[in-house]
């Protein structure tokens, strides 16, 4: 089936939890999460990895063209949202206001983090995308497991790659970034495999809602338009 021209509801909604989670994500990073006495995730990954899996519903039932869209979209709004934080943090406070340091504690960032975070988000959203769409016209439709585990490897894999270098490398050993590198990477791959029979589920939902099953035959990748 060829892809819609229109927007349905049912596609708005679903671009609006993508990006809530990704505000969400963004905003909770900071925050530490002791799994065990030697391994330390952002708390960020507990709800991250949901963008990815509605990063592959998109591109399994809309197409390529459309997911790039809410990709778009969720960066406009990541990084709206950095530049809200940063003015209001900017702003004149009471002298009675204590709050200040913790205020921007939680919502400030660095412009390497910001780099890093923006980057990795790109990268591995795009990537992602990319992989479950050639591999859904390569597998004829068949097997989305296979498509979305594997997409989940390469786009979470530059993810982390990307975001864990940038933002730490120089700051503290080497080994300690390649161990938050590895357990991150794994925690999020575990976590789409996880939610497989989730993900199966929405899709055919989706599909038969919305009437469509696009399969991205003979396009270009542009990540711009096209």
């Amino acid at each position: 089936m060829t892809e819609k021209k229109t927007v349905s509801r049912l596609f708005m909604c679903i671009g609006i939890i993508f990006v809530t989670c990704l505000l969400l994500s963004n905003l909770v990073a900071g925050k530490l999460w002791a799994v065990t006495e030697n391994i330390t995730l952002p708390a960020a990954v507990i709800l991250f990895p949901v963008t990815y899996i509605i990063g592959d519903v998109f591109t399994e039932v809309y197409g390529f063209k459309k997911a790039r869209t809410i990709i778009w979209l969720g960066f406009a709004c990541s990084f709206f949202a950095v530049l809200i934080y940063l003015l209001t943090i900017a702003l004149p406070h009471p002298g009675y206001w204590e709050n200040q340091d913790a205020y921007a504690t939680v919502l400030g960032t660095t412009p390497r983090v910001a780099i890093a975070s923006f980057a990795g988000y790109l990268f591995g959203e795009f990537s992602n995308s990319i992989v479950l769409s050639r591999l859904k016209v390569l597998t004829k439709g068949k097997n989305l497991w296979i498509r979305t585990i594997l997409s989940t490897v390469i786009g979470e894999g530059l993810d982390s790659v990307i975001f864990i270098t940038i933002s730490f490398w120089g700051t503290m050993e080497n080994s300690v970034v390649l161990q938050m590198i590895l357990f991150q990477y794994l925690f999020k791959v575990c976590y789409e495999v996880l939610f497989t029979p989730v993900t199966y589920f929405v899709v055919k939902k989706i599909k038969k809602a919305e009437g469509i099953d696009t399969f991205d035959e003979g396009i270009k990748y542009n990540l711009i338009r096209g």
